[in-house]
């Protein structure tokens, strides 16, 4: 899953196996069959040989500077265009600046608002459409209606270059944001965490933090997360639509679906499995379940906001598009910024 799988699939890797054969299958009880990773030892968690093992088959598949980077410059007339940080792994071989865009004329009389994409890089329509967010004329019109705003459209510049869940050392940066900044075990969390304190907020008004879901979650990112923290590989279910992950502590159903209906407009909303549920969690409105974002370290949870949410956008269904998932993305943002105006109407 992109952003939130249940607790036993949470955090998983990405990318398609490099050169290495078939899986060896087994089988559950119901018939279900799972897979065995192809790094580590069953029931024994990676140590260092594993990890490098893991990080020397990550192969680079696109351009964070060509893709990401050169649309945020281009933005540099109508927006603040800053730079919050820069990555630094493997001795400094991996390095990626990393940007966010504000609105001007902030002001701690407005809301403001938080947009987050790409915390899982590879999850493409995260980064796109937070992008499409600023460039198609969203950002500057809700602007003017009153909001600062800002967008962080590439957490993970790395995870996003090599279609990659996890950081570089093998670390999901969504279970890695912590009560105190020097207890993220990601630099990517980090690095957010500080852009967030320099903006000096003291309430922030919402927050949409932008996945997806795919087929890959399922075939790949589950079972090398099982084998990296030594647990068996149990296999899960991958929802055809779109949905919601609220925080439990905090749902606010009715902000989720008023957002929900704004993007039905855009896409299908995924329906819950027979038993009830999505990727393992109680479905409790139409398309929305929910987790405990702080206890999971998720990013959903990094502001002291009352209105936050988690997107996941289904582009591996046959009714989606690159395009459609990056317009249900900026339906997300928007429907969440048009509840707020209508809730203080």
């Amino acid at each position: 899953q992109a952003c939130i799988f249940d607790a036993r699939i949470a955090d998983v890797a990405s990318f398609p196996l490099v050169g290495v054969g078939d899986p060896d299958i087994s089988a559950d009880e119901d018939g279900r069959k799972s897979a065995a990773y192809h790094i580590g030892t069953a029931g024994q968690p990676w140590g260092a040989a594993e990890a490098t093992q893991w990080l020397s088959e990550r192969k680079k598949a696109r351009s964070y500077q060509e893709e990401v980077v050169a649309k945020v410059e281009s933005l540099r007339e109508s927006f603040d265009v800053v730079q919050y940080g820069a990555l630094s792994y493997d001795g400094g071989a991996i390095a990626h600046p990393l940007f966010a865009v504000k609105t001007k004329r902030w002001s701690a009389d407005r809301p403001s608002v938080l947009v987050t994409g790409g915390v899982h890089g590879y999850e493409t329509s995260g980064v796109q459409g937070a992008l499409r967010f600023l460039t198609d004329g969203h950002a500057l019109r809700y602007a003017a209606k009153g909001f600062n705003i800002v967008v962080a459209p590439c957490v993970s510049p790395w995870g996003y270059e090599h279609i990659e869940r996890w950081t570089p050392e093998a670390v999901d940066p969504n279970r890695s944001f912590r009560a105190e900044v020097d207890d993220c075990p990601a630099q990517e969390s980090a690095a957010l965490q500080r852009l967030l304190s320099s903006c000096d907020v003291s309430r922030w008004a919402c927050h949409v933090d932008l996945h997806e879901t795919t087929d890959t979650d399922e075939s790949e990112f589950r079972m090398a997360k099982a084998a990296r923290d030594g647990q068996a590989s149990e296999p899960g279910t991958i929802p055809d639509g779109f949905y919601l992950c609220g925080d439990e502590r905090n749902l606010q159903l009715d902000f989720q679906r008023f957002v929900i209906e704004g993007v039905r407009r855009i896409t299908h909303i995924a329906p819950a499995d027979p038993d009830g549920t999505i990727i393992g969690s109680l479905v409790v409105s139409e398309g929305v379940i929910a987790y405990d974002y702080a206890a999971l370290g998720l990013c959903g949870g990094v502001t002291n906001s009352p209105f936050t949410t988690t997107t996941e956008v289904y582009p591996d269904s046959p009714r989606a598009t690159d395009e459609l998932c990056n317009q249900a993305q900026v339906a997300s943002v928007t429907s969440a910024l048009d509840y707020l105006i209508q809730s203080r109407a």
